[in-house]
């Protein structure tokens, strides 16, 4: 038992160093992160759903297609309009679809089905993440790197889990959603949330760039969506018998246990930011 918590402390440890480093550290590495997590876990998703039989996804070219996806997006951060740079993008989804009719495999439909998906659920959460990176869709001029912005929906995120891990276990009750997630509770959530809201306030008075109301909105929007995001990839790995994506991350299991929240958190809070400006 204190293995694994040693084992589970230093991965997380060393998990955090990294993504805080490299999205502080400046635009290239930050880039250079995400374009392999987006690698990394759609590589992990085409596994699991191999390894439960539904389908037999195209995985070099759904990787492809995944990283190109996100770099096209930080280059369309950096030269708005240029969506020319889309067009070798739209060429390889085209090509997950003709390829099938070549490739004789089993259940046709449902690899390109869950190709798809893997750009709809993973790719394009990631992709949309340079949207917040570079200052869009805040009062900042536009290729500025806003590292607060992708790094806060990350502390949002790790807050809400912790936060509603705690309350959760001194004072849970009431299942939250106990078909798909037996341990999550209304009280856990509550907590979380409030924890989230006293660190959007923190984060408001280091990082004005956005109002301590609009910070607070952001939080609360990782709150509920992030939950949710949890909770869908909950719903997937019950639907095929796995309790965990992988085993890269020791103690923590794969890429997408990792990033699961965020996954609905990025495009819930590119979509809020997008609403605010608008105000």
């Amino acid at each position: 038992m204190k293995s694994k918590f040693l084992t589970r402390a230093l991965t997380g440890a060393i998990f955090v160093i990294v993504l805080v480093g490299c999205i502080l550290a400046g635009p290239i590495t930050f880039s250079v992160l995400f374009a392999i997590i987006c690698a990394m876990t759609v590589n992990e998703f085409c596994n699991i759903i191999k390894k439960s039989g539904l389908a037999q996804i195209n995985k070099p070219i759904s990787i492809l297609a995944g990283v190109y996806l996100f770099l096209s997006f930080s280059y369309l951060e950096i030269a708005p309009g240029k969506f020319e740079i889309l067009i070798p993008y739209l060429l390889l989804i085209i090509y997950l679809l003709i390829s099938e009719l070549y490739l004789l495999k089993d259940n046709p439909v449902n690899n390109m089905a869950y190709a798809f998906m893997a750009q709809l659920y993973i790719a394009l959460p990631f992709a949309l993440l340079n949207t917040l990176a570079f200052g869009n869709l805040s009062d900042c001029s536009v290729n500025d790197y806003i590292p607060v912005l992708p790094l806060s929906i990350f502390i949002f995120t790790w807050v809400n889990d912790s936060g509603a891990y705690c309350v959760g276990v001194l004072f849970g009750k009431h299942r939250l959603f106990e078909r798909i997630s037996p341990k999550k509770s209304w009280e856990g959530s509550f907590g979380g949330g409030i924890f989230t809201i006293v660190s959007s306030i923190i984060v408001a008075n280091y990082f004005p760039v956005l109002s301590v109301m609009e910070w607070v909105g952001l939080a609360l929007t990782v709150v509920v969506f992030g939950t949710w995001g949890d909770l869908v990839e909950s719903l997937i790995k019950r639907s095929i018998g796995i309790k965990d994506s992988g085993n890269i991350l020791p103690g923590h299991g794969g890429m997408l246990d990792r990033f699961d929240s965020t996954l609905l958190a990025i495009p819930a809070s590119v979509l809020y930011l997008y609403l605010i400006t608008l105000l």
